[in-house]
């Protein structure tokens, strides 16, 4: 790392005497009494109030009928997964997954548990290119690879960010190719997508919705994630296969492969501490953005897009991306990365060790799924010689967005980074 606390553009500079985390849990006290009741009540395990609160919360404020708490994103996505692989070919044989000789689509720009449940249900992923409008899924790049492989019936799609995806036009796609969505809204709750005159939250605009409660996240139980539906049938599948399968017996009887994959009570009340403040979030995380944007208006830099109009975000992470013109020479292997410091330019990486030298964490854009080492050999769509998720991982990163982060630490942060462009 460059020694960048006596680099002459950074004078004057001090590094933070408290680090700004790129997003911490912010508590607000509620979560102490929660969890606190569950524990002096001795309902500590996957069923008491606090999962009861949760589950009907988290379905009003989405507008999903039927909530099933479970214990991570990862849980949810995998059950939706399943679930939508059991309509659409059947229960499998006993010890075989339920995608076997089957892919799927999904979106290339994200973190790895998107894709992840597709593997352990032993099916092929295809990664579809992302657009610049909204860093997610391209629905051309879709459209295409349904030309090329018409028998696909399942599409994962991750909102990137806090910035829901097209889903509309993805919906649409998928559902004139006779393919169901699992939609992934980790990063996304408090999002929505107007669709007509409608505004649907994020997690309902697909036909099966998985929520995330990681620590990072817009709201937290430090873990825990959510399916949610519209449908009574689908959420007592979910339920059922969440507690291992257990039979309506007298006796431990089991008919189908189940999971360890229910809420704990105690986490369930961290979450419902925190769901009071869901909106009171977003908005902080939309002054963030706003300051950024207005505070790096003057460099070769564009924020993350937010889709004004056709959404509402949830600012989850600020990201920028650095204009062509204005990156240095940057390369990056598996795990190495080296940059070569020209006159008026940066890069992500560049970027990323000054804010760390000054104790702000940052990270680089999700490195796309088809360029991981477990995916290289999947097959890859893109809608025409282009490579947009490619483009948006070389040149983007992701900002400190830390709720507790002040205006005063942001402004220096901001410096940071345009003193990084001097000569």
């Amino acid at each position: 790392m460059a020694d960048y606390l006596n680099d002459p553009r950074f004078k004057g500079i001090r590094p933070f005497a408290k680090k700004v985390w790129l997003a911490s849990p912010t508590m607000h006290g509620d979560e102490y009494k929660w969890t606190g009741e569950a524990i002096l009540t001795n309902w500590v395990s996957t069923y008491g109030e606090n999962i009861i609160e949760v589950e009907k919360r988290l379905g009003e404020i989405t507008g999903c009928r039927y909530v099933v708490g479970l214990g991570s994103g990862t849980a949810a996505l995998h059950l939706a997964v399943r679930l939508a692989a059991h309509k659409l070919f059947g229960k499998p044989e006993t010890a075989r997954g339920s995608l076997v000789g089957h892919r799927v689509f999904c979106s290339d720009v994200t973190f790895n548990a998107s894709t992840n449940p597709v593997v352990y249900e032993n099916g092929d992923p295809v990664f579809i290119d992302s657009e610049y409008d909204t860093w997610n899924m391209d629905p051309e790049a879709l459209d295409r690879a349904f030309e090329l492989y018409p028998d696909v019936k399942l599409v994962v799609v991750a909102h990137l960010y806090g910035t829901p995806a097209r889903m509309d036009e993805i919906r649409r796609i998928a559902h004139e190719h006779g393919a169901a969505v699992v939609e992934d809204a980790a990063e996304s709750l408090g999002a929505s997508l107007k669709i007509g005159s409608e505004w649907i939250q994020t997690g309902r605009l697909g036909d099966y919705g998985a929520i995330s409660f990681n620590g990072n996240k817009i709201i937290t139980g430090s873990a825990g994630g959510a399916f949610i539906t519209d449908s009574q049938e689908d959420a007592d599948i979910i339920r059922k296969w969440s507690t291992q399968s257990r039979d309506n017996a007298a006796w431990y009887q089991h008919s189908q492969t189940g999971y360890n994959y229910r809420m704990s009570n105690v986490i369930a009340g961290v979450i419902r501490g925190q769901m009071p403040y869901l909106f009171d979030h977003i908005e902080q995380k939309k002054r963030i953005y706003e300051r950024y944007r207005e505070g790096l208006a003057d460099l070769p830099v564009k924020m993350n897009p937010i889709n004004d109009g056709a959404a509402i975000c949830n600012y989850w992470l600020s990201c920028m991306i650095i204009d062509e013109e204005a990156m240095c020479f940057f390369e990056r292997g598996d795990f190495k990365q080296s940059w070569e410091k020209e006159k008026g330019k940066s890069c992500p990486g560049e970027i990323l060790e000054a804010l760390a030298a000054f104790n702000a964490e940052g990270r680089p854009i999700w490195k796309p799924m088809h360029m991981q080492p477990l995916y290289e050999k999947c097959a890859y769509v893109t809608k025409d010689d282009g490579n947009v998720g490619e483009d948006i991982f070389r040149r983007g990163l992701c900002l400190p967005s830390d709720i507790k982060m002040t205006e005063e630490e942001q402004d220096i942060i901001i410096d940071i980074i345009h003193r990084c462009f001097l000569d």
